[in-house]
């Protein structure tokens, strides 16, 4: 006879090996099935088979997952998806004292009772199963295993002292949350594992915590099921659960479970309390630390005898009651609750009529409820799923597609990605059903890659939320006491081992803002430990860096590039400044002194070249005297004097002392005395800053843009700092000092008594209107006076040119004209033009014509037949000119009003008298217009052929 086929229950705490006992048992046979109480410990046994025999020969069967390849010998599976009837050759349950858990013990129980291997049968769980085993299961034996490490109790610490490699256990959402939080912003972060995370969510936060990216754990009680991390220490956050109907204190057996967690393998673990949780009274804590609780006296158990004749009939299978002392019927599930609920819709009791459908039925009422929203929603998805599997036999793929698309989206934040992987796990079910689907391959591979979607964008809310990578990493290599690694791109963003934490200006490093208080003390010291030998290398190259690569800003900033190293400081002298290092302390004195020497190089470099010629001036020896005592006011005023400050200097030096100067590239001018060369831009922003430092001015005046003749003044501005500039100040624009000198050449020509108007080359050089130009003249001493008069247009200036014709004799000759006449000129010629429908040339208005004796007048509104209809008089033209008066101030004076006069009196067709042509036909712009030579009639010209016609007539 064959052996009896051998059943054993392998008893004992926590880190005893007991599953890693049932994979090896399961891999000596040929075929085999093992069943473990989570969806994630299945995953986790899965992968560990599939890395010794291969994908090919391994299967994966849960709720919501199935892999099942062609050759399968081995199955892993959740204890509620074992395949019943396979005949392996060996079967395993672990965890089976849930087989007491009032939701989904009865599942266990059943399989304690009515699952075996062919050859082997493995129950593997915790000593309190012994007495109800050996009562229920004949022929058992019993194995002990002994915990490889010991587990001891270590009080209460707060959050804040708690020991890396810690598990922090929370029995809420919310608290989980909670907790997470803390650590991150005094931790750096923790990972995150909840019983409702998917596998692939689960496995990327666990993966954070086992290779060190976050030293902490937080976690449901989902971590007592069998989940192998490395663990130190558990810590409980509260003694007290909500068990889907009431809250209730954790009993000694259940704290063991999840304390069992801390100490894997050989290495000794503790647990304690944390936050607001009391501390576990002794006798409970001797419980755990020895292994010791209450024997389990009850199974939950369900009637798995069931009757599919009617839905009355199967419910009261369901609720059938049991004689036996070590089981009590399980409380109603939820899928009896939702067959009940089913079962009263009558259009489902129609449907249900046979045992097919009853069967169909239970089927349905069976699939979760894993978005858990409410009872009632639940039945109605079931009711619609029931309807098209009891009519078409599949659910329909596009309303299978509606709800797939509805879900199947990665935004939102972490609550809202839990609930779309929640809603797909209910479609991933459905999906694995056989039949329920018709292309079954098709939506479990969409369904499932909507769930990696969700799961992936899951892992990456937590983390951001919870994890600050950075600051983890940081306290990880200096817990460890490890070289830190740091890196500085071209745009002076630092990394340390990877993780940006701020930029590198110059020699300051500028930590990272989004650093919590928490974490910045941590990241600037790791961050400054690393960049000591970066400060070193910059050093050296910015020491042999060229001077092109440097440059002073307008407020005294020195720049390397983009970045700022150091500042101008006043010196003994005004052409000696000294420069401040800009040098974090953490960088090192050496550092700190090759930068100040570089920079001291630069600004005396840039001096010397920029102020070549003043120093030239300042060095030369044969000037002396008064020569020497002037150069010397120069280089004090930066080679920019206002004359007024120096003009009894400048009388006292005579055309020797001068003609020195002038070697050396002095202008004197009449409002300033200076070097034109100097006036450049580079020279002028240096100027500027030496200016400002000398002066101990806090905010620099910055220079002009290149280019402008003048600029308008702010009120309020430095004194000198015009000058400084480039500039004089004149009213409410300054101009340039060179343009102003070569404006005085040019009124020097001008009777500044009698009164000038400005000309085009005036206005010209400073690039003014006349408004502006009067303006500027106004601030420098000057009256200027308004006046306005008829502007002449251009074609009476034509007329005006035009000279007088040649005098012919011809047989048509106007009677009275005889040789001894004077010769009649063009204007002449004009005044004979006949008025009758002819338009006249001059801006006054036409007389009335005179009517032809011999044609009768015509009415006002219309014209005679052949003539031109009169011209409308054109309105006058008026020009506004000024009057430049000198005011006896050329040290310029307060800016006032131009004064106005009146127009010269109109002479002869509206010409000023005594003005003659230059008086009454100014330029455009204000100046006065030279008159024209006369030249010859162009026969070409129309209008002078008419001329000549008329003088024929």
């Amino acid at each position: 006879m064959p052996e009896p086929a051998r059943i054993t229950a392998v008893l004992g705490p926590t880190n005893t090996g007991k599953t890693h006992y049932a994979i090896e048992r399961m891999l000596a046979y040929r075929t085999g099935i093992i069943g473990l109480p989570l969806r994630l410990l299945a995953r986790e046994v899965y992968d560990r088979i599939v890395a010794v025999r291969g994908p090919s020969v391994v299967a994966l069967v849960t709720g919501e997952e199935r892999i099942v390849p062609d050759r399968t010998q081995y199955w892993v599976c959740t204890v509620e998806a074992m395949p019943e009837g396979m005949g392996c050759d060996f079967l395993a349950v672990d965890e089976i004292q849930l087989a007491a858990d009032p939701e989904r013990g009865h599942v266990f129980t059943d399989r304690l009772l009515r699952a075996r291997g062919l050859n082997e049968t493995l129950f593997m769980g915790s000593e309190t199963m012994r007495g109800v085993i050996s009562a229920m299961v004949p022929g058992v034996q019993f194995m002990k295993r002994e915990r490889f490490s010991d587990l001891t109790y270590s009080g209460s610490k707060k959050i804040s002292r708690m020991p890396g490699r810690s598990a922090i256990v929370g029995f809420s959402v919310d608290n989980v949350y909670a907790i997470a939080e803390l650590l991150r912003r005094q931790k750096g972060g923790a990972a995150v594992v909840m019983g409702a995370l998917s596998p692939r969510t689960r496995n990327a936060q666990v993966a954070m915590y086992q290779n060190g990216d976050v030293d902490y754990l937080v976690a449901t009680d989902a971590i007592g099921m069998g989940l192998n991390l490395d663990i130190d220490h558990v810590a409980f956050s509260a003694l007290s659960k909500f068990d889907g109907r009431r809250m209730r204190h954790l009993q000694p057996d259940e704290l063991a479970q999840i304390a069992g967690r801390a100490g894997r393998h050989m290495n000794h673990g503790t647990f304690g309390v944390t936050g607001e949780a009391p501390g576990i009274d002794a006798p409970v804590v001797e419980a755990i630390t020895n292994h010791q609780f209450r024997a389990v006296k009850k199974l939950q158990w369900r009637n798995s005898r069931l009757d599919f004749g009617t839905p009355e009939r199967l419910i009261r299978a369901l609720e059938m009651r049991t004689d036996d002392d070590w089981l009590t019927r399980v409380r109603d599930s939820d899928d009896l609750l939702a067959l009940k609920t089913l079962a009263e819709d009558a259009e489902v009791r129609a449907r249900a009529s046979d045992g097919k459908s009853v069967r169909l039925l239970w089927d349905v009422c069976r699939i979760p409820d894993f978005r858990g929203i409410s009872h009632t929603e639940h039945a109605q998805m079931l009711t619609r799923i029931f309807g098209f599997l009891h009519e078409n036999g599949r659910v329909p793929d596009d309303w299978m597609a509606r709800q797939v698309k509805r879900i199947d989206r990665a935004d939102g934040d972490i609550d809202t990605l839990s609930r779309r992987l929640a809603y797909i796990r209910t479609w991933t079910y459905v999906a694995q059903r056989k039949g329920w689907v018709a292309d079954e391959s098709h939506w479990r591979g969409v369904t499932r890659a909507v769930e990696d979607r969700l799961s992936d964008a899951l892992h990456d809310a937590l983390t951001q939320r919870f994890v600050d990578r950075r600051t983890s990493v940081l306290l990880r290599r200096l817990k460890q006491k490890e070289g830190l690694v740091a890196e500085v791109n071209d745009q002076g963003e630092v990394t340390v081992e990877g993780q940006f934490v701020g930029k590198l200006e110059g020699f300051r490093f500028r930590q990272d803002k989004s650093a919590s208080p928490d974490e910045a003390k941590t990241l600037r010291q790791a961050s400054l430990q690393a960049l000591q030998p970066q400060f070193s290398l910059r050093a050296d190259r910015f020491y042999n860096a060229p001077d092109t690569e440097l440059d002073f800003t307008e407020q005294g900033g020195l720049m390397w590039g983009g970045q700022a190293v150091g500042k101008l400081v006043a010196g003994d002298e005004p052409l000696k400044p000294r420069v401040e290092p800009f040098v974090d302390d953490e960088a090192g004195p050496e550092v700190a002194q090759k930068v100040q020497r570089r920079l001291q190089h630069f600004m005396d470099r840039r001096v010397a070249t920029l102020f070549e010629p003043m120093l030239a001036m300042q060095k030369d020896e044969t000037l002396q005297g008064r020569a020497k005592g002037f150069a010397f006011r120069m280089i004090e005023g930066f080679a920019v004097v206002p004359r007024g400050e120096v003009a009894d200097e400048v009388k006292a030096l005579d055309q020797e002392a001068r003609g020195a100067l002038r070697k050396h590239g002095v202008r004197f001018g009449q409002f300033t005395i200076f070097m034109p060369v100097l006036l450049k831009p580079a020279p002028t922003r240096l100027r500027l800053v030496l200016w400002s430092l000398s002066k101990g001015l806090d905010t620099f005046p910055e220079a002009p843009p290149p280019g402008l003749v003048t600029v308008p003044t702010v009120e309020g501005a430095t004194p000198g700092s015009y000058a400084m500039s480039g500039y004089r100040a004149a009213g409410e624009r300054a101009i340039r000092i060179d343009m102003l000198e070569r404006l005085a050449d040019m009124l020097r020509d001008q009777d500044t008594r009698g009164g000038f108007e400005a000309t085009a080359d005036m206005l010209s050089i400073t690039g003014m209107t006349l408004e502006q130009f009067a303006g500027l003249m106004d601030g420098l001493g000057y009256r200027a006076e308004r006046g306005e008069r008829e502007k002449v247009k251009p074609v009476d200036a034509a007329l005006a040119d035009v000279p007088e014709p040649e005098p012919e004799t011809a047989p048509g000759s106007t009677p009275g004209a005889g040789a001894g006449d004077p010769p009649e000129t063009a204007e002449d010629a004009v005044e004979r033009i006949p008025d009758a429908g002819v338009a006249p040339l001059a801006e006054t208005a036409p007389e009335t014509p005179e009517v032809a004796p011999d044609i009768p007048a015509a009415p006002e509104e219309e014209t005679p037949p052949g003539e031109t209809p009169a011209a409308e008089a054109a309105p006058a033209e008026v020009e506004v000119f000024y009057t430049f008066t000198w005011g006896g101030n050329r040290r310029g004076q307060q800016a006032r009003k131009p004064q106005g006069r009146k127009a010269a009196p109109k002479g002869k067709r509206g010409k000023p008298q005594g003005g003659g042509k230059d008086a009454g036909t100014g330029a455009q712009k204000g100046a006065s217009k030279p008159a024209g030579k006369n030249k010859p009639i162009d026969p070409d010209n129309p209008f002078a052929q008419a001329l000549a016609g008329l003088k024929t007539k």
